[in-house]
């Protein structure tokens, strides 16, 4: 018998990249394939009422993934969509499975919730001090804002929720469209195809002076796993490797794994985004012994290894499997 035992399990989100490998690691640990419930954004909108209404229908736990999320231009562009869609949904959802009487739900936020100036590492009590980046605002005030509904509930309802806060996830998988995709994606496209096609030069936006800190996709999985199983608890709680990078270093990195010899062209003119990103990591190891294992280069390795087997395929977006 494991925690996951005999329970209806509803994963919004459950085929997207995250969502995918969340699901993957449960039917690892044995969980019945038709025990987990995956509504599939193209069939259900969850930004209506009546929808979440249904999906959380007899589930034991609600793990919500699903969000509609981009890169800096993709933020810059879509802003009033992005807060939108995200708040929607996700107060939706929680609300649903509060009236569904579920017995535990996982939110998924954002790092992007915290402010632009915040402290390296960044720790969870400094989520609140402070606006965020501009860029990612909307999006990251919405995510921000199912952690005061998720602590509302649990006081007034005693509705066990629980908010996770992951850095920028990436491995095999990842959303390789240049339209919306995050940053480690979307240079590991442009210098693959530099290669194949004998590019002399690669633009990349900003300065390279901007940090980030990023968590493969196996062991953000199993963090939530573990989070499910034994974090009851109204506190926020940071998912990341505790490793810091910066994108020149990033950029240097993907150039050499890929074998792209040509220039690099840094466009300043381009926003940076938060100028560091780095997170306090020591809260999920005390609560639920969440330590992330894969080393960053090899992570890289496969993801870059991934996309260049399965290129011809993400050629055109629609065939690719978005976040939400």
């Amino acid at each position: 018998m494991t925690y996951w035992t005999g329970k209806k399990i509803l994963i919004t989100g459950g085929a997207g990249f995250f969502g995918s490998q969340v699901v993957n690691q449960l039917l690892e640990k044995g969980v019945d394939r038709k025990n987990i419930i995956i509504p599939r954004s193209r069939e259900i909108d969850l930004r209506k009422w009546e929808n979440c209404i249904s999906v959380v229908k007899n589930c034991d736990i609600v793990i919500h993934l699903a969000a509609k999320v981009g890169g800096i231009g993709y933020n810059q562009e879509f802003p009033a969509q992005l807060f939108y869609d995200n708040a929607i949904m996700g107060i939706q959802i929680i609300e649903a499975a509060r009236q569904e009487n579920v017995d535990k739900c996982v939110i998924i936020g954002t790092i992007c919730a915290y402010p632009k100036f915040t402290p390296v590492p960044f720790r969870e009590e400094n989520l609140w001090n402070g606006y965020p980046e501009e860029t990612n605002a909307p999006y990251g005030l919405a995510k921000k804002m199912l952690l005061v509904q998720s602590q509302a509930y649990r006081e007034q309802y005693g509705f066990n929720s629980i908010y996770l806060l992951p850095v920028n996830l990436y491995g095999p998988g990842d959303n390789f469209d240049p339209a919306s995709s995050h940053v480690i994606p979307a240079l590991i496209k442009k210098f693959t195809e530099a290669k194949r096609d004998n590019k002399s030069c690669v633009e990349v936006w900003g300065t390279g002076s901007a940090s980030r800190e990023f968590l493969y996709v196996d062991d953000a999985a199993r963090g939530l796993i573990l989070a499910a199983e034994r974090y009851n608890k109204p506190d926020p709680v940071n998912l990341g490797s505790g490793m810091e990078i910066t994108i020149q270093d990033l950029v240097k990195l993907i150039q050499e794994l890929t074998g792209y010899t040509g220039e690099v062209y840094w466009d300043s003119t381009k926003p940076d985004g938060q100028p560091k990103r780095s997170l306090d990591v020591s809260r999920a190891k005390q609560e639920f012994g969440f330590v992330a294992q894969m080393p960053f280069k090899k992570g890289l390795k496969k993801t870059i290894e991934w996309y260049q087997k399965h290129s011809d395929i993400l050629k055109n977006p629609a065939d690719f499997e978005n976040h939400c």
